[in-house]
């Protein structure tokens, strides 16, 4: 059921709202809570069957127990061809394909996501590569505050201790760098509660404003990677407000198809996700939310083209001769999650409820606990591994996955939790499951039954370190 790049999908917009030649649709009353609508029959029997996803997902390696959506996505056969329709168009004639459509496609993209996050303007949301490059958008901003003296030294931004890695690097790049203090909010794991969270957010911004020091930017993540938590942003952006922090910059890399999204809701200035993980995009693609009462003229695209100046989203459709075929098949993601009962809604509920029970069925048969309550969780959960298996170190998880990889025909992430001082005994590897709608029980029982065969052989992670 491929998407013709000719189609026009309505879903809070008419086509002829779009001004296509310049870069403005009206404005979303404030109010408004768009859905994005089915375009189906309510009758189940018009459902996309079992087999039909099977179908869509017959690309996957069979040998492979694929539990790791988290990290790469997916995409489904009727996307992937919808991709290679606007590829071959854009190298039949790129000329035409560059001065007629490409522009025209990313506004209608632009404009779904627009709607699809409760964003009051299309003119907030800017595509880019992923939510790495959306983070370095912003991160960039900051380092010019300081080298044009607009920022004192020593002047902060604050992150949390699981922001993902490529993020803490690029504060180090831009941030550090240019003069930046970097105040770091220490998080427990397990996690039994969003209160714990916000308390150690508290802690971290008295220590951030000690001194007089003004904290320009708190970046919080969404839904951490490793180990996975769902954070209570919209608790923590009010926190930012009361406490004068300056902006704040949401990394939710997990965000779109995975857990709610709102900007109305969250408040926060910029809003970063990524739409290849968990919104079946290939990849790579990702929005950017700036809100237009925020700093969002100064923003621009690492990669200057002859766009530069002409505001970012306008940059960020074109930083060259590349594929932009990514950005372009939006519409017909939306067509394809449509097909599903609920739309994306309903498969976030459906992912969050399976992952859950997939956790608790694996924590139970390994006697161990998951990484955090159910409710904050959304498509991944973390469960305990057995403390038998002898994880020590972050090469003992990378050799365990492999392991269970090349050996089990498993895909799982592996998290290593230090213990802490005088712990003995104590769980010190996780598991991180994702749940998408390709994946069956079995998948899980297999990860099960491999550990379970681990365990019962003695085994230890240092007899592969040998």
């Amino acid at each position: 059921m491929a998407s013709s790049p000719h189609n026009g999908h309505g879903h809070g917009h008419d086509q002829n709202h779009l001004e296509l030649n310049g870069d403005t649709t009206k404005a979303h009353p404030a109010s408004k809570k768009p859905r994005l609508s089915l375009s189906l029959s309510s009758s189940s029997s018009s459902f996309i069957t079992e087999s039909e996803i099977r179908s869509e997902f017959s690309h996957h390696d069979p040998g492979i127990a694929r539990i790791n959506n988290g990290s790469f996505g997916c995409c489904p056969s009727s996307v992937i061809e919808a991709q290679r329709e606007w590829q071959m168009r854009f190298l039949a004639q790129p000329d035409a394909f560059y001065l007629n459509e490409l522009k025209k496609g990313i506004l209608q993209s632009r404009t779904i996501i627009t709607d699809l996050i409760n964003a009051d303007h299309v003119d907030e949301v800017s595509i880019v590569d992923n939510a790495t490059t959306a983070a370095a958008i912003v991160l960039q901003q900051m380092a010019w505050g300081f080298t044009d003296g607009k920022f004192h030294r020593g002047d902060a931004v604050l992150m949390l201790h699981y922001a993902y890695g490529s993020v803490k690097k690029s504060i180090e790049a831009y941030v550090t760098r240019a003069g930046g203090h970097v105040i770091e909010v220490p998080l427990p794991f397990p996690v039994k509660s969003g209160e714990e969270i916000i308390t150690e957010f508290k802690k971290a911004l008295e220590r951030g404003k000690a001194n007089g020091r003004r904290i320009r930017l708190a970046v919080i993540d969404h839904v951490t990677s490793m180990p996975c938590v769902v954070i209570p942003v919209k608790e923590l952006v009010k926190i930012c407000r009361e406490e004068g922090v300056e902006q704040v910059f949401i990394d939710a890399a997990h965000g779109i198809g995975c857990t709610d999204v709102d900007m109305e809701e969250i408040g926060a200035d910029y809003y970063a996700s990524n739409l290849h993980k968990w919104f079946f995009c290939p990849p790579s693609i990702a929005l950017l939310y700036c809100r237009k009462s925020s700093k969002l003229s100064d923003l621009h695209h690492p990669v200057v083209s002859h766009e530069y100046g002409n505001g970012l989203a306008i940059e960020s459709a074109w930083i060259g001769t590349r594929d932009y075929s990514p950005q372009l098949v939006v519409p017909s993601v939306v067509e394809f999650v449509n097909r599903f009962e609920g739309g994306i809604e309903g498969i976030k509920k459906r992912n969050h409820e399976q992952v859950v029970k997939m956790g608790k069925m694996l924590a139970k048969a390994w006697e161990t606990n998951l990484g955090c309550p159910p409710e904050m969780c959304a498509s991944m959960i973390m469960i305990g591994l057995p403390a038998c298996l002898g994880i020590s170190c972050e090469k003992d998880t990378t050799n365990l996955r492999t392991h269970l990889r090349e050996k089990f025909g498993v895909e799982v992430p592996i998290y290593y939790r230090i213990p802490k001082n005088g712990e003995t005994g104590s769980i010190t590897g996780y598991a991180r499951i994702s749940h998408q709608v390709y994946n069956k029980e079995d998948d899980y029982v297999k990860l099960r039954n491999a550990v379970n065969k681990l365990v019962s052989d003695g085994f230890t992670c240092t007899l592969l370190s040998q």
